[in-house]
C-alpha cells in the first residue's frame, strides 16, 4: 500500500512535539530555580503560561497536515520572537548579567525546527537567523557562548531541513516504485489473458486467411498487424529511472517501448538489446516524429519500412527507411509553400525543439531514409 501524503515526515513532526515539551519542562525547572532572582516574578509566570499554552497549540496544529502552512508557521515564529524579546523586561538585565538564562533557552528552537521540517534547509536557516538575531539583542555582552548558541541553532535548521527533504524525496520514490509495481502486475495479468484469447484468435485468423483472395486476405493481413502490435505492447520494457547530471532522479522512459508500438508486419523495428532511456518529453516527441515519418511512408511509399534505433551515448538516432519511389528534388520545399507542413512541423519542428537534427536522404526510385538525431541531455 502506498504511504499517505507526508507519511515519512510524520515522525519528524512528532519528534518536534516531544522536543518542545521537553524544552518547556527545562524552562520551567530553570524558572523555579531562579524565581528569587527575577526582576518581575509575576510577569515571568505570565510568560511561562503563554509558552505552555502555545506549546500545546503547536502540538495540536502541527499534528494536522492541513495546518502546516504559513499562517501557523509565521504565528509560531512571532510568538517565540515576542517571548525572546520580552526576556530583558521580565527577567531584568541585572539578573541576565549575573548568568540567569533567558526565557527562551532551548524552547526558542521550536519554530526553527518547524520551518526546517516544512521547507528544508533554506527555510530552517532563515528561521534560525531571525531567532538567533532576536536572542543576541537581549544580551548585554556578546561572547563566545552567545555565538555558540547561534551556530547550534543554524546547524539544527540546516541538518533537520536536509533530513526532511530526504524523507520527502524517499517517499516520492517509494510512491513511484509502488505504482510501477502495481502497473507491472496489472500488465502481466492482462498479458496472460490476451495471450490466452485475443492473440491466439488473431494468429488463427492470420494463418487461416493468409492465402484467401479479396477481403478475406485483407482481413488476415490486418489481424497479423494487430497481433504484432499487441505483442509489442504487452512485451514492452517498463519505464526506467534516469539520473540527471546534478544527481537528482528524473523520470525517463525506454524509447524502445514507445517505438515498439509501431512494429507490425509492414514495419520492422531494430533496437539495442539494452534499454534506451530518455527524458519522458524527449522520448515522446521523438516517437511522435517517427510516427509522422511512418505515416508519410504509408501514404506515399507503401510497402515495408525499417526503423533502427541507435544509442550513441550523448545522442540517440532513429532512422526510418523505405523502398518507395523517393522524394523528387524540391518536393519538400514545394509542399511547405503550399501549406502542407507534415515534414516541416511534425518531423523537423519536433526534433528542432529538442535541439536535434533531421537528415533526409532520397533519390528517385531508390527509397527514402530519414535520420532523427537528438541529444540525450536537454540544455
Amino acid at each position: 500500500m502506498p504511504s499517505p501524503p507526508g507519511g515519512f515526515e510524520m515522525p519528524l513532526w512528532r519528534a518536534l512535539t516531544v522536543f518542545r515539551l521537553a524544552s518547556l519542562a527545562y524552562v520551567l525547572v530553570l524558572a523555579i530555580r531562579d524565581a528569587d532572582r527575577y526582576a518581575h516574578p509575576y510577569a515571568v509566570g505570565a510568560l511561562l503560561l503563554v509558552m505552555t499554552t502555545w506549546t500545546g497549540a503547536t502540538a495540536i496544529g502541527y499534528a494536522r497536515p492541513a495546518w502546516r502552512r504559513w499562517p501557523l508557521l509565521l504565528a509560531d515564529l512571532g510568538v517565540v520572537l515576542a517571548v525572546v524579546l520580552a526576556t530583558p523586561s521580565v527577567v531584568g538585565r541585572a539578573a541576565l548579567a549575573t548568568g540567569v538564562p533567558t526565557m527562551g533557552v532551548a524552547w526558542m528552537a521550536g519554530p526553527v525546527l518547524a520551518w526546517a521540517v516544512s521547507g528544508g534547509r533554506r527555510r530552517g536557516t532563515i528561521a534560525a537567523l531571525l531567532v538567533a538575531g532576536a536572542d543576541l539583542t537581549t544580551r548585554e555582552r556578546i561572547g563566545q557562548s552567545s555565538f555558540t548558541g547561534v551556530i547550534l541553532m543554524l546547524l539544527a535548521g540546516v541538518v533537520v531541513g536536509h533530513v526532511a527533504r530526504l524523507a520527502a524525496s524517499a517517499e516520492e520514490r517509494l510512491q513511484r516504485a509502488v505504482e510501477l509495481e502495481a502497473a507491472t502486475r496489472e500488465r502481466e495479468r492482462l498479458a496472460r489473458g490476451i495471450h490466452d484469447s485475443v492473440l491466439q484468435v488473431l494468429a488463427l485468423v492470420q494463418r487461416r486467411g493468409a492465402d484467401l483472395p479479396g477481403e478475406a486476405g485483407e482481413l488476415a493481413r490486418l489481424a497479423g498487424e494487430q497481433e504484432a502490435a499487441l505483442r509489442a505492447l504487452i512485451g514492452g520494457a517498463s519505464p526506467v529511472a534516469a539520473v540527471d547530471p546534478d544527481g537528482s532522479e528524473a523520470a525517463a522512459v525506454d524509447l524502445r517501448t514507445l517505438l515498439g508500438g509501431y512494429a507490425s508486419p509492414a514495419v520492422a523495428l531494430s533496437a539495442p538489446a539494452t534499454p534506451v532511456p530518455l527524458p519522458r518529453r524527449v522520448a515522446g516527441e521523438l516517437a511522435a516524429a517517427t510516427g509522422a515519418a511512418l505515416d508519410n511512408v504509408g501514404r506515399h511509399a507503401g510497402g515495408r519500412a525499417w526503423v533502427l534505433i541507435e544509442d550513441e551515448g550523448a545522442t540517440v538516432t532513429v532512422s526510418i527507411r523505405d523502398e518507395g519511389p523517393g522524394i523528387p528534388d524540391g518536393r519538400l520545399a514545394e509542399a511547405a509553400a503550399q501549406g502542407r507542413l507534415g515534414v516541416t512541423q511534425s518531423i523537423r519542428g519536433r526534433v528542432a525543439d529538442l535541439g536535434g537534427t533531421v537528415r533526409i536522404v532520397s533519390a528517385p526510385e531508390a527509397g527514402t531514409e530519414i535520420e532523427l538525431t537528438v541529444p540525450r541531455v536537454q540544455r
